[in-house]
């Protein structure tokens, strides 16, 4: 007996699930970035390049040390379940979990937990590393291949 929901499943293929994969890490990384950018600066902080300039070493480095394993199994998995597939299943029931846990620490940063500047100086960190790890998605839906 089939699932009746399943007429309902909004399904794509892998190639179209990797460029929304790619497309959702770009975006979320251009606008962490974006505001991070605009409250470290306009809060004046002492040494603000410098500050800014580590904020994005240490972006590039979670990029590479951080996110770039994740990215290889989130392709890998998009990969193997194929062509068909609902399209919200890019990402594992975890990681969805995993966003939703993190979307509510940056809203508790910004709510009182920490001032504009630190949180602007990790977003740009975030942020960095997001743009940076996406491009294996972006080389992955380009080439077809892993990245």
């Amino acid at each position: 007996m089939s699932n009746p929901l399943e007429d309902f499943k909004p399904a794509a293929s892998a190639r179209t699930q990797l460029l929304l994969a790619a497309v959702l890490w770009t975006v979320v990384g251009a606008l962490l970035l974006f505001f991070g950018m605009r409250w470290a600066l306009a809060a004046d902080i002492p040494h603000a390049a410098i500050v800014l300039l580590l904020a994005v070493i240490a972006g590039a480095l979670k990029a590479e040390y951080v996110l770039a394993q994740p990215a290889r199994r989130a392709i890998e998995r998009i990969r193997a379940r194929g062509d068909g597939r609902c399209i919200g299943g890019f990402l594992s029931t975890r990681t969805w979990l995993l966003v939703l846990l993190m979307m509510g620490l940056g809203y508790a940063l910004r709510h009182g937990l920490a001032t504009r500047a630190v949180v602007g100086v990790l977003y740009v960190a975030i942020g960095t590393a997001l743009l940076l790890a996406a491009r294996r998605f972006w080389t992955a839906w380009y080439r077809r291949l892993p990245a």
